[in-house]
């Protein structure tokens, strides 16, 4: 007998919400300004924290290649190839005037810039290592 109404708990909980939101405009996020920076839509204050964590995507790999001071597991096509993508992500950012769009891709550009960088930088070194070891 206690189960009956335990089984009915979820639909009496559920009913109450539809019916609520019928009466609403539309479940969708209007997009007011923010009540943090009143300048800022609250889809551009979305941006900035997902731009936040595709652009410093990059970093960790940068990080690690500094402190090992080798160039080993990285990749520099791919931190070429996501540089040249994301000056398109610039374009489009600057073509829709999304300010999210525009800083975390020039962000993101240094970033793995400065990954290319420190590989060509590291390659080098290892490879006048390795031609000073062949030639005493």
């Amino acid at each position: 007998m206690s189960n009956g109404w335990l089984n009915r708990l979820p639909l009496g909980v559920l009913l109450p919400g539809v019916i609520a939101l019928q009466g609403c405009d539309g479940p969708g996020i209007h997009d007011t300004a923010s009540l943090l920076v009143p300048s800022f839509q609250r889809s551009e204050i979305v941006g900035f924290v997902a731009g936040f964590g595709t652009t410093f995507a990059a970093l960790p790999d940068l990080i690690g290649m500094l402190k090992r001071r080798s160039s080993a597991g990285m990749n520099p096509r791919m931190a070429a190839i996501m540089c040249v993508f994301q000056v398109a992500w610039v374009y489009y950012g600057l073509l829709i005037a999304s300010r999210p769009v525009i800083i975390w891709n020039i962000v993101a550009i240094v970033i793995n810039a400065l990954s290319v960088g420190a590989y060509l930088y590291f390659v080098r070194r290892e490879r006048s290592r390795v031609g000073r070891q062949v030639a005493p």
